[in-house]
């Protein structure tokens, strides 16, 4: 890859990570546009490149991660540290479980263009009327144990590629009737250990496979600072829009935008224009 090629794909990933639009289904067509081939290193860049998502999540809300509300309902500041961290395991671990079950299940489809399009339509329609579905009743702003629990197992349904993992967790808060600020927040902080973990698997995948080296060739390195320092500040800058936006408008702008997307890669397809994932 060359550096315009490198740093629009980390601008796709940062913008697309926590947005619920399917960072998967923008990456085809990204990585389509520009021509990139599905290289051993191009696999590697577009995993390691979500560490700087990642780091933008902890750099925003950094003191809810090293400062938890400590002092409210009498608890000390070692209380509030294990609860927040507490709460973040009950909710990957639907993940971690089933994704170690169903990982070659999972791989399999990564690949299918066509189901993750369908996905996109779909996850969109859906978008349209969640607003609608969850605003009944009163609304919560305090996660419990159950809440996080139910959460991560909605989060699950994002193994399915073209769901989106921020628009099943932040749905799956709304469901346990949390504000949309706060489903929106914990879906951030719950893709810390979410993505870390299937950043770490990756990787692991790639240094058993032999591939790992890829990585000091040429001006690889280079690239893949590059890449997640862009990833990083569009990241950052996309999770203060979408806080703003969905606290203030709702999720209906992103139901049509995700209906789009889908139908752009259906046309593609009817048009044979060959779409490919990154494998």
């Amino acid at each position: 890859m060359d550096i315009l090629q490198t740093v629009i794909i980390a601008i796709v990933e940062g913008l697309t990570e926590f947005l619920p639009v399917s960072s998967t289904g923008h990456m085809i067509i990204a990585q389509s546009l520009l021509g990139v081939e599905s290289t051993p290193f191009v696999k590697a860049f577009t995993v390691i490149i979500q560490f700087g998502a990642i780091l933008s999540v902890i750099c925003l809300y950094w003191r809810r991660f090293f400062y938890p509300e400590a002092g409210r309902q009498g608890k000390t500041y070692w209380q509030a540290m294990f609860d927040f961290y507490a709460r973040l395991v009950v909710g990957v671990l639907p993940a971690v479980v089933l994704g170690l079950a169903f990982n070659d299940l999972i791989e399999e489809n990564l690949g299918n263009v066509s189901l993750v399009a369908w996905m996109l339509i779909v996850g969109g329609v859906f978008m349209l009327f969640c607003d609608r579905i969850f605003n009944k009743g009163s609304e919560h702003t305090q996660l419990t144990y159950k809440r996080a629990f139910v959460i991560g197992l909605i989060q699950c349904i994002s193994m399915i590629p073209g769901v989106s993992r921020s628009m099943s967790t932040i749905v799956g808060g709304m469901s346990q009737r949390l504000t949309r600020k706060a489903a929106a927040e914990f879906s951030f902080f719950l893709a810390v250990p979410t993505m870390f973990g299937a950043t770490c698997l990756e990787t692991f995948k790639m240094i058993k496979g032999g591939e790992a080296a890829v990585l000091s060739q040429g001006n690889n390195l280079e690239m893949l600072l590059l890449g997640s320092v862009v990833a990083f500040i569009v990241a950052i800058l996309a999770i203060k829009f979408f806080i703003n936006y969905v606290t203030r408008y709702g999720f209906a702008a992103f139901g049509w935008y995700r209906i789009v997307v889908g139908l752009v890669i259906i046309l593609c397809g009817l048009l044979g224009v060959n779409l490919q994932m990154v494998d």
